[in-house]
């Protein structure tokens, strides 16, 4: 099984999908010529040509609108927003648009965003957002945000190959740090299936996206030193989010950590600690507890950005707190 960065299983996956159905087509800013802000799409030029990797203006609007009406007439476009910050360009076509085009029309629309989102890698305010809290409050769209390589390719597969559209948040500081097998033969990783990437039978984090690395090394972290064993439960799908793999594991662990890069106000981690006391008040043996990002701007310096993200330090003494509850 061949080894591969976070990066190199999204490029994978757009390659055999482009391959496997001539109805996927990308666009983007500076995704042809020059290969991707971030050289996802290096080489796609070359091989599929400039009516399948089309550049595009700089005009968030006009790309997911393109995209949108692309769709309407049975095409799968894999739109990027150089930055997920950038999306706010496009909202409206988005939001109004093409979430609800479903419901209005009875039509399909097969259309995936991509969005490169996140801090730890001192962009400052606009290029280093979490934006998912946004999208997740609107029914029409499908949001999915892997943490490993086997995620990030088979959950890129399965919204390429979705009949809704999709938003897949991917994560510039994993692009290069995180590897993993991938499995060289095709797979998709359902949308709205979780997944447990550490067992424990103490206490249940929930997380996504590059805080499940932070989860994992604080639960090993607390196993080393105070011999507790906690679950870290990876959504990987946040809209529709699995609320049966939820509810298992706070019943197993009876107290729960909910996790997440995105700022604490507002951030999906409310909604999900209101369906778990909705639906498993019963089972906890501690009040939940949330950690997210500072409620601010995400800053430029290296310094105040490790004080305004969840850090592996915070999330240990959260942890040590809940367990002695």
């Amino acid at each position: 099984m061949p080894v591969q960065s976070y990066i190199e299983s999204i490029s994978a996956a757009l390659w055999e999908e482009m391959e496997r159905d001539k109805e996927v087509f990308l666009l983007g800013e500076d995704i042809g010529v020059y290969g991707g802000a971030f050289k996802a799409t290096k080489g796609f030029l070359e091989k599929f040509g400039e009516d399948r990797v089309i550049d595009t203006v700089l005009a968030e609007a006009a790309i997911i609108g393109a995209a949108t009406g692309a769709a309407l007439v049975g095409m799968r476009p894999v739109a990027e927003m150089q930055f997920a910050d950038f999306v706010t360009c496009g909202f409206n076509q988005l939001v109004n648009n093409t979430a609800t085009t479903h419901y209005r029309w009875g039509l399909p629309v097969p259309m995936v965003v991509r969005l490169p989102a996140g801090g730890n890698i001192h962009g400052g305010p606009f290029h280093s957002r979490n934006p998912e809290a946004w999208f997740f409050h609107q029914p029409g769209l499908k949001l999915v945000a892997p943490s490993t390589p086997y995620d990030a390719k088979g959950l890129l597969k399965a919204a390429i190959r979705d009949p809704d559209p999709v938003l897949y948040f991917e994560y510039k500081y994993l692009y290069r740090r995180i590897k993993g097998d991938v499995p060289a033969d095709d797979y998709i990783v359902p949308i709205g299936q979780a997944d447990i990437k550490r067992e424990g039978e103490d206490a249940t984090i929930i997380t996504y996206g590059p805080t499940v690395h932070v989860a994992l090394e604080a639960a090993k972290e607390i196993a080393s030193s105070d011999g507790f064993e906690v679950e870290v439960l990876d959504l990987r799908s946040l809209l529709p989010f699995d609320k049966e793999s939820i509810l298992e594991s706070v019943k197993k662990t009876n107290k729960v950590l909910i996790l997440h890069e995105d700022t604490l106000t507002g951030g999906i981690g409310g909604e999900l600690s209101a369906y778990i006391t909705e639906h498993a008040f019963e089972y906890l043996d501690a009040p939940i507890r949330r950690l997210g990002a500072v409620d601010t701007p995400v800053p430029y310096a290296p310094t105040l950005e490790e004080e305004f993200v969840p850090t592996k330090k915070k999330v240990t003494a959260l942890l040590k707190e809940l367990l002695e509850f």
